[in-house]
């Protein structure tokens, strides 16, 4: 009998194989983006000194205030302003986009899409 590899086991490997070609630096972190059933949560990280310098997730209070649902595209969208805005105000522009082994479509481009338009570059 063929058994297949579970789906969490696939995103971790090819997660990995994202990590291990780039990392966040000083001057351009890495805007890390994981995705549960339920909730949405962005960290933007300098892997140099191991240091989260933004976060944002879909748990906080501030957040899930503005939002009917937690798990949608147009949740992942305000996310991505979110994060955005909180990047800027702390001087960062520029980030490398890390979408955690997560397949760049649905969610995770949403959550892109909204954070290039509210000033990050990537």
């Amino acid at each position: 009998m063929v058994s297949k590899e579970s789906r969490q086991k696939v995103r971790v490997k090819k997660h990995m194989k994202i990590r291990n070609r780039f990392s966040g630096t000083a001057e351009r972190p890495r805007l890390a983006v994981f995705r549960s059933n339920n909730h949405m949560y962005a960290q933007i990280i300098d892997d140099t000194v191991g240091n989260t310098l933004v976060a944002a997730s879909t748990v906080e209070k501030e957040v899930k205030e503005q939002l009917e649902k937690t798990n949608n595209v147009d949740a992942a969208a305000y996310l991505g302003t979110v994060i955005a805005k909180r990047a800027i105000e702390k001087g960062i522009d520029t980030v490398v986009f890390d979408r955690g082994g997560f397949i760049y479509q649905g969610k995770i481009e949403a959550l892109a899409d909204a954070a290039r338009e509210a000033g990050l570059k990537f």
